[in-house]
């Protein structure tokens, strides 16, 4: 049975085969799992109930030749879909990979998805789940997932992605020269003509330098650097952060056209955009850390029309007070015309529906104003002159 990225395959995304997703095992596929799928779980559960994870070493049979780290955070019906295509892979042999699903919500329903998919594929790869002892973020599940795995290449994608059938095969050819430290694969992101805002934003991943949502790290790499720093406790500039180290410290970082995962845009409440300024907290940690990478690649200069218009705001009521009318009109003037440019701007393509239009307008007013205060936080917190 196709599903819908055999459609987007041969569609404008560009000719790449996105497997099929099987609802059920079906008569005549076995239901019982073989004894090495188990050999990845010890017998102990830990103070959540869940099985933990041994050593890699203490697994048995050989090392695969490449593990695929899948964190997840109490998204069950996605991380199913994902799964499914992973183990729905070709041209590389089940005993070739593992693939580790990393807890990060601590969620029974994860670990039950785990264990249906571990016996419907039970022929497949060896299919592990574990939770991180300690802390939460994606940061502490990717550093948990490729510590416990064995393979000597670590692919790392995300729940919400739905992989090529020869993600994993082409990523695994193209790493195989040994000429680069990790490369970033191709990101899909299916738009309608007329996207919203928040569609706008998740497409962005397509032409992001480096995403975990797709990438393949040598694991001599991820043990030189120290792996993912963990202060990046939301999904925000960890990934930059060590693609940078890797190229400073390992070797180059390169890309892989032909590893694609396709990310469908997950639908978000009302003003989604106002909870993601709390993302330029961690924009002050990866300016700490790379001053000069930042500004080259990230961003040039800080977003000045925010500061514009955070400081009209805070000037009007007291010029107000002090009977300089005419500044202070002039100070709300200001604010006015930088909240109504950046609506206009933010608008551009995107749909034209009035709910939407409508969020545009209100969030315009508000973003400025939790952006400046994210980031000049962040540069409190980290101890950074950052802007």
């Amino acid at each position: 049975m196709n599903d819908a990225r055999d459609n987007l395959g041969s569609g404008p995304c560009g000719g790449f085969g996105f497997g099929r997703l099987v609802p059920d095992a079906g008569p005549g596929r076995s239901h019982r799992p073989r004894e090495a799928r188990d050999a990845g779980t010890a017998r102990t559960p830990d103070a959540d109930g869940a099985p933990q994870p041994r050593s890699p070493q203490a697994l048995q049979g050989p090392p695969p030749a490449l593990s695929v780290v899948i964190p997840t955070c109490r998204r069950p019906a996605l991380l199913r879909r994902c799964l499914e295509a992973v183990l729905d892979q070709e041209r590389l042999a089940p005993d070739e990979v593992e693939v580790i699903v990393v807890d990060d919500g601590h969620d029974a329903a994860a670990r039950d998805t785990v264990d249906a998919l571990r016996m419907r594929h039970a022929a497949g790869p060896r299919l592990r789940y574990l939770r991180p002892a300690h802390g939460r973020g994606p940061a502490v599940a990717r550093n948990a997932g490729w510590r416990a795995a064995r393979g000597a290449l670590i692919a790392f994608t995300d729940d919400d992605t739905l992989p090529a059938r020869h993600w994993l095969a082409e990523g695994h050819a193209a790493m195989a020269d040994g000429r680069h430290a990790a490369l970033c694969g191709r990101v899909l992101v299916p738009l309608p003509p007329r996207p919203t805002d928040h569609e706008r934003m998740t497409a962005g991943l397509a032409s992001a330098e480096f995403v975990t949502a797709n990438a393949f790290v040598r694991r001599a790499a991820l043990e030189r650097v120290g792996g993912f720093d963990e202060r990046f406790t939301r999904a925000w500039r960890e990934d930059s952060d060590l693609q940078f180290r890797l190229m400073q410290e390992v070797g180059p970082v390169g890309r892989c056209p032909a590893a694609a995962v396709l990310h469908p845009v997950r639908a978000e409440p009302w003003g989604v955009c106002l909870r993601q300024q709390r993302n330029a907290y961690f924009d002050a940690l990866l300016y700490k850390k790379h001053p000069r990478l930042y500004r080259e690649r990230i961003r040039r200069r800080p977003p000045w029309n925010y500061y514009a218009i955070v400081a009209g705001a805070l000037a009007a009521p007291p010029l107000a007070l002090a009977g300089a009318g005419a500044a202070a009109a002039g100070a709300a003037g200001l604010a006015a015309l930088g909240i109504l440019q950046l609506a206009v701007a933010r608008l551009g393509p995107t749909a034209r529906t009035p709910r939407h239009v409508g969020e545009m307008l209100a969030t315009s007013a508000l973003i400025p104003f939790l952006s400046v205060y994210w980031r000049l936080r962040g540069a409190w917190d980290f101890r950074v002159g950052f802007l």
